[in-house]
């Protein structure tokens, strides 16, 4: 077994991107994504992002992810047993979660590891929000919002997250990092990419809070 060696909860967005990237500069080694699909196994039940997308984003990292179907209901009883499963098939011992400042989720995710006799690793932990992402945006993780809240509106869905889009989330009140689910990125690019992912948004949809973007992979 490699002590270093991690998998990395893999929402393919910003956040856990970033992270990614922190603890592989750290010279830990990552060996797997993981990723929970809603119950009918079409996207993430985190950011809504489809399969096909996911599976690009890991490609271009040159690693296989791992997919399981979860409701909310069973989410935690099956992220645990595919914790355990991943540690033998992938001889793992950390798993890197990209969260800030939740400590609930911090908590959470330190219960669940434990429960597979591993680490959790969380490398943004209580960094400040907006340095953070502009630290994400200097080190070259380019994304793009993928869903979003009525505060913001269908107009944000597909903006690329920049210094621009930091000063209208900022004028707006709105917390440039989203952690409270204002809004959802996909990383379209990032340094440890082979490649650029071509991401086109094709359609908007609205729910009664939400708002979602419908991608194309070209």
């Amino acid at each position: 077994m490699k002590d270093n060696s991690f998998l990395c909860s893999w929402s393919g967005g910003k956040d856990s991107c970033y992270a990614f990237h922190i603890a592989a500069e750290q010279e830990l080694n990552p060996v797997v994504l993981l990723t929970v699909l809603n119950e009918y196994g079409d996207r993430s039940r985190s950011h809504g992002i489809t399969k096909e997308i996911l599976e690009a984003q890991a490609n271009a990292l040159g690693l296989p992810i791992h997919f399981f179907e979860s409701t909310w209901n069973d989410y935690e009883q099956l992220y645990i047993q595919n914790l355990k499963s991943l540690t033998k098939t992938y001889e793992v011992n950390a798993a890197v979660f990209g969260d800030i400042d939740i400590a609930s989720h911090r908590a959470w995710e330190e219960k669940v590891s434990n429960e597979a006799n591993i680490k959790a690793i969380l490398p943004l932990w209580q960094k400040s929000r907006k340095q953070l992402v502009l630290e994400m945006i200097d080190y070259g993780v380019e994304a793009i919002i993928v869903s979003c809240n009525h505060t913001l509106g269908s107009d944000y869905l597909g903006r690329v997250v920049d210094r621009e889009l930091i000063k209208d989330l900022e004028n707006l009140g709105v917390d440039v990092c989203g952690e409270q689910g204002e809004y959802h990125t996909l990383v379209i690019n990032a340094p440890l990419f082979h490649e650029k992912l071509d991401i086109v948004v094709i359609e908007k949809e609205q729910s009664s809070n939400y708002n979602f973007a419908k991608l194309k992979l070209n």
